[in-house]
């Protein structure tokens, strides 16, 4: 799919951001669903160019349409059209404050979106952010923030976070036999690379704390 330039460049702000990536030792247990998390952010339903048109006339009638804008940018990102999906995110991530109910899916969305484009160390940079301590303990960061620690070879990292995942849940994650049933969004080749994780982890169990 095509992602029309016209009318949108020219709404984009020359934002930056940077983000950390100093990842915070992990806690003992992530029992939290985060269902809210952890989905997809979706404006309005639909598909193909229609949608991506739709979309487009929003954020050209309403240049602060971050939901819509940060719908958008997951297509873009999945498109093939990744500096314009970077350029959107930034644009809609750039207002948005630890209160508002879009950050968390913005940084989960947008991290997944970076890693899949190749760049492991922007993903990080946005789930980072979220497992700073707080009252939400996603049941999603250990193995996620797991797969993309290994990718960068920060690989003692990568397993005393997949160690939390064992923590929390011992009769999922303590195999790797169930691990294509219980993440069945991943990737084979990101579903592999937890797989060689669990395996580090089962060589050498970290101890807690």
């Amino acid at each position: 799919m095509m992602i029309p330039l016209s009318g949108l460049l020219g709404l984009l702000l020359p934002v930056t951001a940077a983000f950390a990536q100093t990842v915070p030792a992990p806690s003992e247990f992530y029992f939290d669903e985060d269902r809210s998390t952890a989905q997809p952010i979706i404006a309005v339903r639909g598909e193909g160019d229609a949608l991506v048109d739709r979309l487009a006339r929003m954020i050209e009638r309403d240049p602060r349409a971050r939901e819509p804008m940060l719908q958008l940018a997951g297509i873009a990102m999945k498109s093939d059209r990744e500096a314009l999906g970077r350029d959107l995110y930034a644009r809609a991530m750039a207002g948005l404050d630890r209160n508002n109910r879009l950050m968390r899916p913005a940084r989960w969305n947008y991290g997944w979106d970076l890693y899949r484009a190749g760049d492991a160390s922007g993903a990080l940079a946005q789930w980072a952010v979220l497992a700073e301590p707080g009252p939400i303990r996603g049941e999603w960061l250990p193995t996620t923030l797991a797969v993309a620690l290994w990718t960068l070879e920060r690989k003692d990292e990568a397993v005393k976070w997949y160690a939390a995942a064992v923590r929390t849940y011992p009769d999922r994650w303590s195999s790797p036999r169930d691990i294509a049933a219980l993440l069945p969004t991943w990737r084979d080749a990101d579903r592999a690379t937890l797989i060689e994780v669990q395996r580090a982890w089962a060589a050498n169990p970290p101890t807690w704390p």
